[in-house]
């Protein structure tokens, strides 16, 4: 590829972005039929700890337009192994030798990191937090029914998986910019403690408004940061 001409390059790009594009029509298609049961998958934990439980559908294409996004959310799982192949593919002919043994392991990582993510906020947060809403709000000193809307929930449930993913990502971002000389190991241990407060921050800011969720989302990535330390590459 390094000596292929510049509408060639664009060429080459535009047939794996098409290649792309055909997987995620056939994934969206085949999450089309199982929406119904990643619907179920989602609102498990909801239902686990509210016995029988009810959602809500506000409007005649609430059922549509769930099924429309997590159609579209099955979609994007599928797809991102094909897409980050892709993207490797592209850019591997043009990288050295060891920027390629590199980002080669980053490529793999970063998938298995989201899905930790996203699997300790689905089997850990989630109970734990709906648990707490539910007790809450029953509560309540007033009469009171607890019927949340369905897309409400899901966006919020789906909205919390992609937060802990991303977050779960924290060791892939220290190592790397370590690894490529941006990031010293010496200068994370010198801004420690203000890291920290940090993480602390941005849980706050990410998570619902309660104490509980704050903690599980700032603890493990605390842990992660100091994880991610000893990976480093001493100075």
């Amino acid at each position: 590829m390094k000596n292929m001409t510049l509408l060639q390059h664009f060429s080459e790009l535009r047939r794996r972005i098409l290649w792309v594009l055909l997987f995620f029509l056939l994934a969206f298609v085949c999450g089309w039929y199982v929406s119904p049961m990643l619907q179920d998958f989602l609102t498990a934990p909801l239902l686990s700890v509210w016995n029988d439980g009810t959602l809500l559908y506000t409007g005649l294409s609430d059922g549509l337009m769930i099924q429309f996004s997590l159609a579209t959310l099955f979609a994007l799982i599928i797809v991102l192994p094909v897409m980050l192949w892709h993207a490797w593919a592209f850019v591997a002919p043009g990288l050295k030798k060891n920027e390629r043994r590199l980002i080669w392991p980053m490529l793999v990582a970063s998938p298995v990191l989201f899905l930790l993510g996203a699997g300790f906020a689905f089997y850990f947060l989630f109970p734990v937090v709906f648990r707490f809403f539910v007790e809450l709000n029953q509560s309540s000193p007033v009469p009171s029914m607890l019927m949340p809307v369905a897309r409400d929930y899901l966006s919020f449930a789906i909205g919390m998986l992609k937060i802990f993913g991303v977050a779960f990502q924290l060791p892939l971002v220290m190592i790397l910019l370590n690894k490529i000389g941006v990031l010293p190991r010496s200068r994370v241990l010198k801004v420690r403690r203000y890291a920290i407060v940090l993480i602390i921050i941005a849980a706050a800011i990410l998570t619902p408004p309660d104490v509980v969720s704050q903690i599980m989302l700032a603890l493990p990535m605390w842990a992660l940061f100091e994880v991610s330390i000893l990976f480093m590459r001493r100075d």
